[in-house]
């Protein structure tokens, strides 16, 4: 696509979680840094939240991909699960041999005798759950049941939770407030600053191999963030909506006209009104000029 005209070995601003993006803003990094405190002090359970887009799922990756050798992770994407098929996902996720068509008591036992095995190595468990506010209430409960596995000095299992702001709401509910008592240590991972994104966008832009000069104008980041509100998903996907309009026009520098193409452009950002887009023959061009740009 356009990597090679802007000199990137990669392309920077996709929006899969990939690690090696990780921008350390002052908000992510605490964040991090929070998790990495909250999970050596063995606490059970830590939550984190945030909106929709704010970069949830890759904290949670580097977070698995920082802990040291003395952690075993398992990790849950998708928990809109009943509460058994929780315990057969934690068990799949933590090797546990099981019999085909095991009870609950032998489950739960099983799952128990491997963390003890762990723990005897010196190993803490860390499971984490990915979109945590569309867990069945039974579920939650049954993950604060595992939590009382322990030994004499610590927790066997701690849990991390990854949600949007819903889940606050969910905690809230009678039924599991032992739950939510038991959260020792909490996040709120907001979107970047106006700041930040200047320094996010040169981020990854160096990490996809780009060693030029400033590559978005000042008035395209003002546009990219009053498009996108700090979001790094929307960031993500307008500058590189952008980057391929610049490549269609055959020009070097993202401007603010690109922004505003790519903004156009967005299904997602249709929800919003743009005082601040040029009039709307301008926007016809900058979409016919993207039609342009996805058919070479």
């Amino acid at each position: 696509m356009y990597a090679a005209h802007f000199g990137l070995r990669e392309l920077p601003f996709g929006i899969t979680p990939d690690t090696s993006f990780f921008f350390g803003s002052p908000r992510s990094q605490e964040a991090l840094n929070t998790l990495l405190i909250a999970a050596r002090s063995g606490e059970g359970f830590i939550k984190i939240t945030g909106e929709v887009g704010t970069g949830k799922t890759l904290l949670c990756r580097k977070f698995m991909a920082t802990l040291g050798e003395d952690f075993v992770t398992a990790y849950i994407p998708n928990p809109f699960l009943e509460a058994r098929t929780l315990m057969l996902a934690l068990a799949d996720e933590l090797e546990v041999p099981l019999e085909r068509n095991v009870d609950q008591h032998r489950l739960l036992k099983s799952i128990m005798q491997r963390l003890l095995d762990l723990a005897r190595q010196g190993k803490r468990v860390v499971l984490c759950i990915d979109e945590a506010q569309a867990m069945p209430v039974e579920s939650l409960e049954a993950l604060r049941l595992l939590t009382n596995l322990e030994t004499e000095k610590r927790k066997l299992l701690q849990i991390v939770l990854f949600g949007q702001p819903e889940l606050n709401r969910k905690l809230e509910l009678d039924a599991i407030r032992q739950l939510a008592q038991r959260i020792t240590f909490h996040y709120h991972l907001g979107p970047l600053s106006p700041d930040d994104l200047d320094f996010y966008l040169a981020h990854r832009l160096r990490v996809a191999g780009y060693t030029g000069s400033r590559l978005f104008t000042p008035a395209a980041v003002k546009g990219l963030y009053r498009a996108s509100g700090g979001i790094p998903r929307l960031v993500n996907i307008l500058a590189h909506k952008a980057l391929m309009l610049c490549y269609g026009e055959g020009k070097q520098q993202v401007g603010a006209a690109h922004v505003k193409g790519a903004a156009l452009d967005t299904v997602g950002r249709k929800r919003r009104l743009w005082p601040w887009l040029a009039g709307a023959g301008a926007l016809a061009g900058m979409a016919a000029s993207l039609a342009w740009t996805l058919t070479r």
